[in-house]
């Protein structure tokens, strides 16, 4: 069973503000993952300056392997001081975790992370570190399959003070806000977005703290296999499915014609959706054997839209699918399900969009900005062309 790695975030700005205090930094190197959130002092452009340059820094650094007391050390000799206050700040969470699931989460300030085991928001055991006079908590990591890490920035305690929530939104009551509304299925965006949401409307629209939520879970590889259009050569139709159909995971293909083709080859029925659950989206098919099977442009395009949405670190819109339309089964299949996705796209010129405001171009430009999307989102993404 291969396991991997999948990191998302959300952040609200503080009200009035363009830019937001908060700062997370992802990269990989090799078999580990690193993620930092930074929290800067006060809000606008001299916290967002404090966290960019902690979150950047930190995150080189560990993703090196460089040492913890080094890495807190630099940071402090690093970091502007604030004219106002004096004092160069930054509060900072980072997760550093390979993708069988080993690694250690280290803690500056920041609220306590949560950790998401076995359908239960729990808490780490920590050990308190003394690194140049600052108190620094770390935890060991032994993550397994369907485990979610969540750290955040400390507007997600203060949710709501003096509005809805005098004292702001104690850890114990996120965690069981978090036990009813999180589930193992979750990708670390959609678990972000939950939480962040939540915050959100306990500030009533408002957040007068910046708030950011960041998530790495551990899950299962799965791959998806789409084919988008015929290739140009008919002669290449059975070489080009065959292709399609030999790699491992999920199957979804989309067009008309590319679906004619894959059940001639499979020697398979299309048979047709009678339920229309979106108007402006064509209804689905079925081929046995054949995960999905949606019309094409029309369905890429608002798949698109719904990508835009998903990557947007702002967008506070549910990460989850639950309509019947080929576009949102298709976004949910992509987005929330994948790891890796693997596009077989045909350039044939379909003879039924003559006339149409339609063309090969318009579909591969739609497949590329889509490929660009996901690997946003952390998919491996390979684009076959034909």
């Amino acid at each position: 069973m291969e396991l991997c790695l999948e990191t998302g975030y959300t952040s609200l700005n503080h009200i009035g503000e363009e830019l937001c205090g908060d700062h997370v930094e992802c990269s990989t190197n090799g078999d580990y993952t690193t993620l930092v959130l930074a929290d800067g002092l006060g809000s606008g452009v001299k916290a967002s300056i404090l966290s960019t340059l902690t979150s950047k820094i930190l995150c080189t650094m560990v993703s090196n392997d460089i040492d913890i007391t080094e890495c807190v050390s630099t940071i402090i000799r690093t970091l502007p001081v604030c004219k106002e206050r004096g004092v160069a700040y930054s509060t900072f969470s980072v997760i550093h975790v390979n993708k069988q699931g080993h690694g250690y989460l280290f803690e500056f300030d920041n609220p306590e992370a949560i950790y998401y085991h076995n359908g239960q928001a729990v808490d780490f055991e920590r050990e308190e570190l003394n690194v140049c006079g600052n108190q620094v908590f770390k935890s060991e990591l032994n993550l397994v399959d369907g485990d979610i890490v969540m750290v955040m920035s400390d507007g997600t305690i203060h949710a709501g003070i003096g509005m809805i929530l005098n004292f702001g939104w104690p850890r114990e009551k996120i965690k069981e806000y978090l036990d009813h509304h999180l589930n193992h299925k979750m990708s670390a965006r959609a678990a972000a977005c939950v939480l962040a949401s939540a915050c959100n409307e306990i500030y009533e629209g408002q957040p007068s703290d910046d708030t950011t939520v960041a998530a790495v879970r551990i899950r299962q590889r799965l791959d998806v296999n789409v084919m988008v259009g015929p290739p140009v050569n008919k002669e290449q139709d059975q070489e080009h499915v065959a292709r399609y159909m030999e790699g491992p995971g999920l199957k979804v293909v989309c067009g008309g014609t590319s679906s004619n083709i894959l059940a001639r080859y499979l020697h398979k029925h299309l048979r047709p959706s009678l339920d229309y659950p979106d108007h402006e989206i064509p209804p689905i098919a079925y081929i046995d054997g054949i995960d999905l099977v949606t019309e094409g442009v029309i369905t890429l395009r608002r798949l698109l839209e719904l990508s835009d949405k998903y990557v947007s670190i702002s967008d506070l819109t549910p990460k989850y699918y639950d309509k019947e339309d080929g576009a949102s089964l298709l976004a949910d299949i992509l987005f929330e399900r994948s790891t890796h996705v693997h596009f077989f796209v045909g350039q044939s010129v379909n003879t039924a969009h003559t006339g149409l405001e339609i063309d090969t171009t318009m579909k591969l430009k739609l497949v590329e900005r889509l490929a660009a999307n996901l690997r946003l989102m952390g998919k491996e993404v390979t684009l076959l062309y034909d």
